[in-house]
């Protein structure tokens, strides 16, 4: 097809006649054509920007949204606000909650909808005791939105025996869902917060990040390690034959 912009006798003709735009005009409707292109492509850059914008960055950015994208943006801002206020009210806690027995029934049956509360039963001078707490300390800030808890295990349970010390219950919503009781399932001073974490994990409560049991890990090398202490078949055969 002949460009209606070149310079021929043929499209003289066609100017002359009405059936081709003078050439003024054409380049009128070329840059009117270029800033309705660039306008598109602008409002779609606005769209796409805010859709990735925080609350803050909205407001310092409104100024640029037109009458349209400010109602878009007005419908993703609350979304975006809904959104916040779910994860703020979600992730809630963030530390281990001491109580007695007599904020049970508050903090840990009515605890919430969806909530898992993590209830270490405790008591001074047991060392194991202290180790577990710090660990649930630093799980509590690791998972925020469950909620870990510690009490005197006499104040929440009457004559209960030093014994089981310490004691985990795993809650959801008022219904124990797992329990660890006694130094024996803990494995004792050695115990790491991954394996604490692990442990927890296994009932449901939380989402580890951790790929694999740690103390299956420390097995494994205690196992290959008395592996390599004994001395195989051949060279026993071989030792015999000397």
């Amino acid at each position: 097809m002949q460009d209606p912009n070149e310079d021929t006798e043929w499209n003289d003709i066609l100017r002359k006649k009405g059936i081709l735009p003078s050439k003024e005009k054409l380049k009128e409707q070329e840059q009117a054509a270029e800033e309705r292109e660039q306008q598109i492509l602008q409002q779609q850059s606005v769209v796409k920007t805010y859709e990735d914008m925080t609350l803050e960055e909205l407001e310092e950015n409104e100024d640029e949204f037109n009458e349209e994208d400010e109602r878009a943006i007005e419908m993703y801002r609350q979304q975006r606000l809904a959104e916040w206020k779910a994860s703020q009210e979600k992730n809630k806690f963030g530390q281990i909650l001491e109580i007695s027995g007599q904020d049970y029934v508050q903090e840990i049956t009515k605890a919430g909808k969806d909530i898992w509360v993590v209830l270490h039963l405790y008591k001074q001078g047991i060392p194991l005791c202290a180790l577990i707490n710090q660990h649930l300390n630093g799980l509590a800030k690791k998972f925020p939105a469950v909620k870990f808890v510690k009490a005197i295990s006499t104040t929440c349970i009457p004559n209960y025996p030093d014994r089981n010390l310490p004691t985990i219950f795993v809650y959801l919503e008022g219904d124990i869902k797992a329990q660890f009781i006694g130094p024996l399932v803990f494995g004792g001073m050695n115990l790491t917060r991954d394996e604490l974490e692990w442990k927890i994990s296994e009932s449901g409560a939380i989402k580890t990040d951790l790929e694999q049991n740690p103390r299956k890990q420390i097995q494994d090398q205690l196992m290959s390690s008395i592996k390599c202490s004994f001395p195989t078949r051949k060279e026993e055969s071989d030792s015999e034959d000397d």
